[in-house]
């Protein structure tokens, strides 16, 4: 809760007033006192539960590939239902978050979420674990698109990114809990309670989330038009060929496949580079996370210092300097300053985007931010087993040094584009 207790008291420079899409009246959610951002404090903690059901798997695939007798590839069916069901269903809660009120769908997700995890434990066959990690896959979708879809509906624009950090801090936050717990807590005890702690964890968040819903600080804005098929395909047709849309769904594409495509290799490259166990590789990644989150901590400070434009160039900067840094690092204690200066860099660039995608459709910013999310999971998906290619035929080096010169020049072209 003190995360809770110190986004509450965060200055807002003035007042303003949303009109409820379905009453037609005025909704004062600031009147001449700071705002509270209670709720999108709690929204921040359910970033960081997904977060960690992301990759809480991770360290656990050669338990439950011991558990039901199969080797780890075989096994690995458990993140691939969970990523596929993820990445697919970004684009139907949209819509649905814009219907019904985002701050409910997200409450509710996160309820059948907890139920899916918990559930986990009790699978009797690698099969049912597979599906059931395709259904929270599936319900645990709805949540940080719509998260940061509200954050656009009741944050001004030009206070929108540094509060945006914060749920981007829940988020870095859950990704290390996720390796570093499960790491942890299987060595202690199965799988299978792992996924029992994970699930209570979700259903006291989703407790928050109902509890607060019925207090008027929430903002309930809903669509008055009512759900059909062909208007959502034209309502995405319509994002689609916006062209400053169009240039943040590109721009988040690119950086998908360039950077978090290659995400995936920079373990394997520093164990074989530094011959390093995994539980140093491990401390080594969590920097990256560190740097994001010493970011989000920053953003209020920097974000109004260089502007967007200059958050977009420093960041590619950044990202350019940090990889060919780390192809050339002789230690693997060089590389822990790297990698949390690549966490830094990385999470200023991407949180200018989240921040382009939340004004990409302000009257359907539902749906407009969670194409932006299959957007960055297309780009991931295509990255990966592409980049790895590369990394096969030409060494982690060059890769490095060419995904770093073009994420620079994905930062400069994005900064001419506002």
């Amino acid at each position: 809760m003190a995360l809770i207790s110190a986004l509450d008291g965060i200055p807002l420079l003035h007042a303003w007033r949303y009109r409820a899409a379905t009453t037609g009246k005025p909704f004062a959610v600031a009147g001449g006192r700071a705002l509270s951002l209670r709720p999108i404090g709690i929204l921040s903690t359910a970033a960081f539960c997904v977060a960690a059901c992301l990759r809480i798997t991770d360290p656990l695939l050669p338990d439950v590939a011991r558990a039901f007798g199969v080797g780890i590839g075989a096994a690995s069916v458990v993140v691939t239902a969970f990523a596929f069901a993820y990445g697919l269903a970004q684009v139907a809660y949209g819509p649905i978050g814009d219907r019904f009120g985002k701050y409910g769908v997200i409450a509710g997700a996160m309820t059948l979420s907890a139920l899916f995890i918990a559930a986990a434990a009790t699978a009797p066959t690698l099969m049912a674990l597979a599906w059931l990690r395709l259904a929270a896959g599936a319900s645990t979708a709805a949540i940080l698109p719509l998260a940061l879809a509200y954050v656009g509906d009741v944050v001004p624009y030009e206070h929108r990114q540094a509060v945006l950090a914060r749920i981007l801090s829940g988020q870095l936050l859950g990704v290390i809990f996720g390796q570093a717990a499960g790491g942890v807590l299987i060595g202690y005890v199965s799988w299978r309670i792992v996924f029992l702690i994970l699930g209570a964890i979700f259903a006291v968040v989703a407790s928050l989330l109902w509890i607060e819903f019925r207090s008027p600080r929430v903002v309930r804005l809903r669509a008055p038009a009512p759900l059909a098929p062909g208007a959502l395909i034209r309502q995405y047709a319509a994002l689609a060929a916006a062209s400053r849309s169009r240039a943040v769904l590109l721009a988040i594409f690119v950086e998908g496949f360039l950077f978090f495509g290659m995400l995936a290799y920079f373990g394997a490259f520093l164990r074989r580079d530094f011959a390093i166990g995994y539980v140093a590789v491990g401390l080594i990644l969590g920097c990256f996370g560190l740097g994001g989150l010493a970011y989000s901590l920053a953003a209020r400070r920097i974000v109004p210092r260089f502007g967007e434009a200059g958050m977009m160039r420093l960041g590619g900067l950044g990202l350019a300097a940090g990889l060919l840094a780390l192809a050339l690092v002789p230690s693997w204690s060089g590389a822990v300053p790297v990698m949390a200066a690549l966490g830094f860099a990385l999470y200023m660039f991407h949180n200018t985007l989240q921040t382009k995608a939340t004004q990409m459709a302000p009257a359907s910013r539902g749906a407009a931010v969670s194409l932006f999310y299959s957007c960055f999971f297309l780009g991931q998906a295509i990255g990966a087993p592409l980049i790895g290619v590369g990394i096969e035929r030409c060494g982690y080096g060059f890769v490095f040094t060419t995904a770093g010169i073009g994420l620079l020049a994905l930062g400069r072209w994005f900064a001419r584009q506002f």
